[in-house]
C-alpha cells in the first residue's frame, strides 16, 4: 500500500536551537526538515496517561510533536509505577495529567500541552477531539475505546489504537475517511463489546510493564508517519505482539459490510455493560460493604465467605476465614456441591464485578440469601484492615 498523504502541514520555520535537538531526525531522508516541520505543527490527542499514554507521551514530546493533549482524570497510584514511565515516586496521589505535564516538559520545552482532566464521555468527545489532527487511544476499557472510535468517525478524524493484557499487546491505525478510499473503523474488527466480565481488565489480569514500551513505542511510529506522510501505516492491519514467544503477527483487517453506521454517540456504558443486567439484578438488595462483614465476623455469624478471584491475587491478598473458588467454577456449576447449604455464603472478588456475576449464577442455583460484598478485598484493605496490600 502507497503512503498516506501527509497528515498536517508544515510550520514555517524550525529554529537554531530546533535544528540542534532535532538533527538525528533532520538527516534521515524520509523526515527531513519537512517533516520535522509537519511534526511541529502537529496536534496530537492522547486518550489516557496510563501504561500506553506514558511511553507514547514521551516519544511524542521528544520527536517534536507541537501540542500534546492529555485526556486522563486519574490520579497516580503506586500500582501504576511498574508501567507508567512517565510518573515518578514523587507523583503518587497526583493528577496524572499534571504529572504526565510536568514530565513533558522536561523532556521538550518546545511542546505545549493541553490538559482535559475529566471523563471522556459522548457530551464532551467531540468537543475534545475537534481541535486535534490524530487520536492516539490507549485506554483499557471497551465503552472508551468505542466512544473514541465513534467520536473519530463523525469528525473524520485518524487515530492509533493500542491495546496490552499480559504478554500480549495489539495495534492498529484507523480512519473511516482516509484519502486513499479504504478506512476502516475499529468497529470493522470488533463490531460488538465481549459479554461483560468476559474479558478480564489489566487490574484484574495483569500486564508485564515493559510491554507498554513495546506496544507504546508502536503507536507513536504510527502517529509519525500519519503526521508526516511517509512508509506504509498499519491501516488494514492489525498488528499482534506475543512477548513470550518475542512475535509478531499480522490480521488483515476488512470493512464489515454489515457494520454499524455510526451517525451519533451513544451511552457507551450502557453498550458494553460493564457489569451484566443479571449480575445488577442479584446484587440489588444483596451486597454487604466491607464493615459489614466485618461486624457479621465479630457477631459470630455462620457463614460461607467465598472468594471468587484466581489464585494468583488470592495469594496476593485475602479476607481471613475465606476459601478460594474462583468464578468460573461457580459460573459453570462445578463448585456448587462444595458451597454449604446450611449457612449463607458471601463472595467477594477485587471490586465486586466479579463477585456479582457469581452472585447470580448462585441465585440462580437455588442459594437464594447469598450476598457479595461491594468493593470486594480492595474495600476490605481500605475500610476494615489497612495493614493488608492492595494491587
Amino acid at each position: 500500500m502507497a503512503s498516506l498523504p501527509p497528515l498536517v502541514e508544515p510550520a514555517a520555520e524550525l529554529t537554531k536551537d530546533e535544528v540542534a535537538r532535532y538533527s538525528r531526525h533532520l538527516i534521515i531522508p524520509d523526515v527531513g526538515v519537512d517533516g520535522q516541520k509537519r511534526l511541529k505543527n502537529a496536534r496530537v490527542l492522547v486518550v489516557g496517561a496510563g501504561g500506553l499514554g506514558s511511553p507514547a507521551l514521551l516519544y511524542l514530546a521528544a520527536a517534536g510533536v507541537g501540542t500534546l493533549g492529555i485526556v486522563d482524570f486519574d490520579v497516580v497510584d503506586e500500582s501504576n509505577l511498574q508501567r507508567q514511565v512517565i510518573h515518578g515516586q514523587s507523583d503518587i496521589g497526583k493528577s496524572k495529567a499534571q504529572s504526565a505535564k510536568e514530565s513533558v516538559a522536561e523532556i521538550n520545552p518546545f511542546v505545549t500541552v493541553n490538559l482535559h482532566e475529566t471523563p471522556l464521555d459522548s457530551s464532551n468527545a467531540l468537543d475534545i477531539f475537534r481541535d486535534y489532527d490524530l487520536i492516539l487511544d490507549g485506554t483499557d476499557n471497551f465503552a472508551t475505546r468505542y466512544l473514541v472510535n465513534d467520536a473519530a468517525v463523525l469528525l473524520g478524524k485518524p487515530y492509533v489504537w493500542g491495546s496490552i493484557f499480559r504478554f500480549e499487546g495489539q495495534v492498529s491505525v484507523f480512519w473511516e475517511d482516509a484519502p486513499n478510499g479504504q478506512g476502516l473503523n475499529y468497529r470493522h474488527l470488533y463490531p460488538e463489546p465481549p459479554p461483560p466480565g468476559m474479558v478480564p481488565s489489566c487490574a484484574e489480569g495483569g500486564v508485564l510493564g515493559v510491554l507498554c514500551a513495546s506496544i507504546g513505542s508502536i503507536m507513536v511510529t504510527e502517529a509519525i508517519k500519519l503526521i508526516c506522510g511517509i512508509g506504509d501505516t498499519l491501516l488494514g492491519r492489525l498488528k499482534v505482539y506475543d512477548a513470550l514467544d518475542m512475535e509478531y503477527r499480522e490480521v488483515k483487517i476488512r470493512r464489515d459490510p454489515n457494520a454499524t453506521e455510526i451517525t451519533e454517540l451513544i451511552d457507551y456504558e450502557a453498550f458494553c455493560g460493564t457489569v451484566s443486567d443479571e449480575a445488577q439484578s442479584a446484587a440489588a438488595g444483596h451486597t454487604i460493604t466491607a464493615v459489614e462483614l466485618k461486624e457479621k465476623i465479630d457477631a459470630g455469624d455462620k457463614f460461607e465467605l467465598i472468594d471468587v478471584r484466581e489464585p494468583h491475587e488470592w495469594e496476593i491478598v485475602k479476607i481471613p476465614g475465606a476459601k478460594l473458588i474462583p468464578k468460573d467454577k461457580i459460573l459453570s456449576g462445578e463448585a456448587f456441591a462444595e458451597i454449604p447449604q446450611d449457612r449463607q455464603a458471601i463472595l467477594y472478588c477485587k471490586s465486586g464485578v466479579r463477585s456479582a456475576e457469581a452472585l447470580s449464577a448462585l441465585h440462580n442455583a437455588g442459594f437464594s440469601n447469598a450476598v457479595h460484598v461491594g468493593g470486594g478485598v480492595t474495600g476490605w484493605a481500605q475500610q476494615v484492615d489497612t495493614s493488608l496490600p492492595t494491587y
